[in-house]
């Protein structure tokens, strides 16, 4: 067998892979998921459930040694591998199982014993730990797992971002004492910021909600795109960033343009009390001319809900309902609510919590009747100056620095760390003695999530351009391509691959080549490798024939440069350390 041969066997070539690109015409509004499906990455199969195809699966496969890489390197972790299915009767001891049962798939066996399939594994790591651990002395203890998640989607959306199976990696940690967790999730937190700046994406370390989860504190991975479902707020001048969910009242420093008030109007899902809240339509910002216009849309729902818990958030028009409620139930059961906006002077939020604002306090007057008797918030008082009950807006002072402002985007949940306590450890028995104390006490966890499936789709959105998908060198399926411009050159693009690979620098370990030796034309294939997102394109064309000089194209660098073959090697490493 001649050495052409042997290197024809041995060299990774795109014709040995199964990559369906090409028949799939592409849309005027062509999302990252839509060029995942037409470069062949992936296929839906169900609703929010994908097939991932050989491009998709060593993307992802890069993105699991990623995760690998710090878990085990950085913060000394174990790997396990739980099972997908878990028990009703554990859900239930820990007190979750109601809170999220209609995102669960759940099933009996034929015994008629009620399991799920995990959508998260703290029930059943932190009994498999309380099973086996015997000492204070094997912990801190640090447990990770990549594998299959599944929650039942009310609405599966946006490919990979939002769908009912997805792949996790899920970290479980367990300390012996409060400081030791924190130190802990610290040492996470850090990992987390190196690896998402590894795969190149801007991700905002967000303090936010622990919800169902439990615990006291939480972050947020948040990647700022117009698809996301969170917004995140960051200031401008210091580190405060959080999800708008928990975010303060911002430092906003003005006054109300005029007098005239804005008022949206809720109902209780009784319909009992009608809820309005009051704030300026027009405020000027303190130090500019600038004026602000405010509408129902500002309301910030959440902290109206967090006043009047009864609040229905579903109704977008609750006047037509408190009619119908006034006009059959007895005068003495209603109840009318006003709150007032914090930054309203404190007369006329008075005035309002007083009930002495006229007719349009009052829409139950259209049916001649008296108003009921008045309940009486107050206005919404914080410690700090606020909106109150408006949303943070770009532009409103930080509440934690008095120079910075504040920027309000919409962010997408890459992963999420929780510093949990003891919130499972205590129902499900999970304790040790630690001396010179000998009762056993609750033992101290974190659990801290990564989005690998959900990566590819965010990567894909995040980066794709018009000409399609534009990998980071690490995630990439390939880093480099050769692209042999006509079949005689095949031959030549393999002593290309193996000139470039044996010469490569090592320690950069990202040097993943591939020759593309399909038998289609040579402009199908470079319009394909800058759809499938190839990092860099090595072409063999015409300068190749003439005198062994090849075209290399980086799109990302927006780079286009024909190399010689005694530096092409150093070329393409020094390309590749660049994108790193």
């Amino acid at each position: 067998m001649s050495a052409t041969a042997k290197l024809l066997r041995q060299v990774p070539r795109l014709s040995r892979a199964w990559i369906p690109s090409g028949g799939i015409a592409a849309t005027g509004s062509e999302d990252g998921h839509l060029k995942l499906i037409r470069a062949g990455y992936l296929r839906q199969s169900h609703s929010g459930i994908f097939q991932m195809l050989p491009l998709g699966l060593r993307v992802q496969d890069k993105i699991e040694r990623l995760v690998v890489k710090y878990m085990e390197g950085s913060i000394s972790a174990s790997r396990v591998s739980l099972s997908s299915i878990s028990s009703q009767a554990l859900w239930e001891k820990s007190g979750r199982l109601q809170n999220v049962s209609s995102e669960l798939f759940k099933f009996s066996d034929r015994k008629e014993t009620d399991f799920l399939l995990a959508p998260t594994h703290e029930e059943e790591i932190t009994t498999l730990v309380a099973r086996t651990i015997k000492s204070y002395k094997e912990l801190p203890l640090r447990l990770y797992q990549i594998t299959r998640k599944y929650r039942d989607e009310l609405r599966p959306r946006h490919g990979l971002l939002r769908g009912r199976e997805f792949t996790m990696k899920d970290l479980y940690t367990f300390d012996s004492s409060a400081e030791s967790a924190s130190d802990t999730y610290h040492a996470v937190r850090a990992a987390y910021a190196a690896l998402f700046a590894e795969v190149k994406l801007p991700v905002l370390a967000a303090r936010a909600s622990s919800g169902d989860m439990g615990g006291a504190l939480s972050h947020e991975y948040l990647l700022p795109i117009a698809i996301g479902d969170d917004h995140v707020v960051h200031c401008n001048n210091c580190d405060y960033v959080v999800n708008e969910e928990i975010a303060g009242p911002s430092a906003t420093r003005g006054s109300p343009a005029d007098d005239e008030l804005g008022v949206w109007r809720g109902i209780t899902k009784d319909r009992l009390t009608l809820v309005n809240v009051w704030y300026p339509k027009r405020f000027i910002v303190a130090g500019s001319e600038e004026t602000r216009e405010n509408t129902d849309a500002d309301i910030d729902i959440r902290s109206v809900k967090s006043i009047v818990p009864a609040l229905d958030t579903a109704v977008d028009d609750a006047v037509p309902l408190w009619a119908a409620a006034m006009a059959n139930s007895p005068l003495e059961t209603m109840r009318l609510l006003n709150l007032a906006d914090g930054r309203l002077p404190s007369s006329v939020r008075q005035d309002l919590v007083q009930g002495k604002q006229g007719a349009e306090m009052w829409p139950g007057q259209l049916h001649g009747m008296s108003p009921p008797p008045l309940l009486v918030s107050g206005s919404i008082e914080r410690n700090s100056p606020g909106n109150g009950l408006l949303r943070v807006r770009d532009g409103d002072g930080c509440p934690r620095c008095s120079l910075g402002t504040l920027k309000v985007e919409r962010a997408l949940e890459l992963g999420h760390t929780f510093d949990l306590g003891t919130r499972y450890s205590e129902p499900l028995g999970l304790a040790v003695a630690v001396p010179p104390a000998t009762k056993k006490e609750p033992v101290f966890m974190g659990c801290h999530g990564i989005g690998i499936s959900r990566i590819i789709g965010a990567v894909a959105e995040h980066l794709a351009d018009g000409a399609g998908l534009n990998w980071p060198v690490a995630i990439a399926p390939y880093s480099c391509v050769v692209v042999p411009g006509k079949e005689e050159d095949l031959e030549g693009a393999i002593r290309v691959h193996a000139h470039v690979a044996s010469s490569a620098d090592s320690e950069s370990n990202l040097l993943d080549l591939v020759v593309d030796d399909r038998r289609m034309s040579l402009p199908w294939k470079l319009r394909d490798a800058d759809l499938i997102g190839f990092p860099v394109m090595i072409i063999l064309g015409r300068g190749w024939r003439a005198s062994q000089c090849v075209e290399v194209q980086c799109r990302q660098l927006k780079l286009r440069e024909d190399v010689e073959w005694d530096r092409l090697p150093e070329f393409i490493d020094e390309l590749h350390k660049r994108l790193s």
